[in-house]
């Protein structure tokens, strides 16, 4: 282990003076990432044996992988706050049972219906990264420090070193979709475990009506969210959307952020206040972070294990092969440069750090264009390596410090709730978007990757507006170290 993570492991002190195992309390949140990681990756390899056991169509999986995604992004807008309100921990591990009970029913599932009501209630776990930083965050208070443990946990967040991705592509292939959710299943409630016994419980420093939950605003926010979200679902079916529901969801969506935004300046208590949301700290994040997500996340998770799935026109892979090939060097990669770009970004800045994944990002899914074409195994796991260096790595590590180290003091969960919101929602609409232009430029030729080609042209340009949009993000001042 080398000398600054033995350093972040060492025994620190709450506010109150009680000492606290940092390598413990590291442990447990470290379960509860792997355990949200398995639900939001394992899947991936094994998504053409759900089709083949279900009869269903890769746009109905493609589905049901949306639902997740929808329902993280949506339960991430308010359960980091309810955190602060009533106990991090406790709800910590409330979403790790929620989320083996999802698994459960995913694993019983005999029909997509009731796969995607599995997905969803899985989706409660999606502010599980967060949740974990803020609670890392209560008890780590110098920036080196947290910054390399903060990379440490957030790795994770882009694979537990291909364990998940092998796994999954061996369990598919030999036990069937199901056996990969009775996995899942198991290691959620060793998680819920270790987070009830291991993890100190913190709440926001708070008193009087402030404690109360804006269950109003909740509602509100949630709405306007989820119909934005069905509705660019349905928009990403192109000729096949039905666009008088994708305008009414609009303006649903539009209304119910407006009431949102007048309920809000009117509570006493406020989910978020308004004057946080106008400032740049806040939307220009969650901007950065959809573009980035839907830029990158859907050519990792799908379209390159697909293609090299694809036995016309990439490599004819098996579920397990693929997952060598892409996935576990993208999680490895990623894993080993996680705690590298926390300590970077503490050290030289957030933002500079973040411009640089984010220029690394666009130019390896370039690189993967020409993989499509080289027929050449050992690009495409270049390539896998380059993106698990500058995403998963970099990309994703600043991103998710970045909420944790711009939200108010007097409500930590804010920003990184909807953050956490916007990486999901960039991850669904990420399958949703890219795969929508590679059935639109989808040829005849089955023999020909063009529509991965289209697909992975529109990643680029969004991962250059995220780039564009990353110079509005302010600098975190307190939370860089000043030599």
């Amino acid at each position: 282990m080398n000398t600054s993570v033995t350093e972040s492991l060492t025994p620190a002190a709450t506010p109150g003076g009680r000492p606290v195992r940092v390598w413990v309390l590291v442990t447990a949140l470290l379960a509860a990432c792997f355990a949200f990681q398995l639900n939001a990756s394992m899947l991936s390899p094994a998504l053409k044996s759900v089709e083949d056991s279900l009869g269903a169509t890769s746009a109905e999986v493609g589905l049901t992988q949306t639902a997740f995604f929808t329902s993280a992004a949506l339960f991430s807008l308010f359960l980091p706050r309810l955190g602060d309100l009533i106990g991090r921990r406790r709800v910590l591990a409330a979403m790790m049972a929620l989320m083996a009970v999802g698994c459960v029913v995913a694993a019983l599932a005999q029909s997509v219906p009731m796969l995607f009501a599995g997905r969803v209630i899985q989706g409660v776990s999606g502010p599980t990264v967060p949740l974990c930083l803020i609670m890392l965050r209560n008890e780590v208070h110098e920036p080196k420090r947290y910054g390399t443990l903060l990379g440490v946990i957030t790795a994770v967040n882009g694979g537990i070193a291909g364990v998940d991705s092998i796994a999954g592509g061996s369990l598919a292939d030999n036990y069937g979709f199901q056996s990969v959710f009775w996995v899942m299943a198991v290691v959620a409630g060793l998680a819920m475990v270790l987070v009830a016994t291991l993890t100190p419980e913190s709440t926001a420093r708070v008193t009087g009506s402030e404690r109360r939950m804006d269950w109003p605003g909740v509602a509100l926010l949630v709405v306007s969210v989820g119909a934005a979200l069905i509705g660019l679902n349905e928009a990403g079916k192109l000729g096949a959307a039905n666009w008088p529901l994708v305008a009414g969801l609009a303006v649903v969506a539009a209304l119910a952020f407006a009431a949102f935004w007048r309920a809000e300046d009117r509570s006493r208590h406020p989910l978020v206040a308004t004057r946080h949301l106008r400032q740049r700290s806040t939307w220009a994040l969650l901007l950065t972070t959809v573009l980035t997500m839907t830029g990158v996340f859907a050519v990792m998770n799908g379209m390159i294990p697909a293609f090299a799935q694809n036995a016309e026109a990439g490599f004819g892979m098996s579920a397990e092969q693929s997952a060598w090939w892409t996935l576990t060097p993208y999680a490895l990669a990623g894993l080993a440069m996680g705690p590298i770009a926390g300590r970077l970004a503490a050290t030289h800045g957030y933002g500079r750090i973040l411009r640089l994944g984010l220029i690394g990002s666009a130019a390896t899914v370039a690189l993967m264009l020409f993989t499509l074409q080289a027929d050449s195994r050992l690009l495409l796991l270049a390539s896998s390596i380059l993106i698990g260096v500058t995403y998963a790595g970099v990309g994703n590590i600043v991103l998710n410090g970045l909420g944790i180290v711009l939200s108010p003091k007097e409500n930590p969960g804010f920003l990184p709730g909807l953050n956490a919101g916007a990486f999901n929602l960039g991850a669904g609409l990420s399958f949703a978007l890219l795969y929508a232009v590679q059935t639109a430029a989808e040829p005849a030729d089955k023999t020909s990757a063009a529509g991965y080609s289209a697909g992975m042209i529109a990643g680029v340009v969004l991962i250059a507006a995220a780039f564009l949009t990353s110079f509005l993000i302010p600098k975190p001042v307190e939370a860089e170290a000043h030599e």
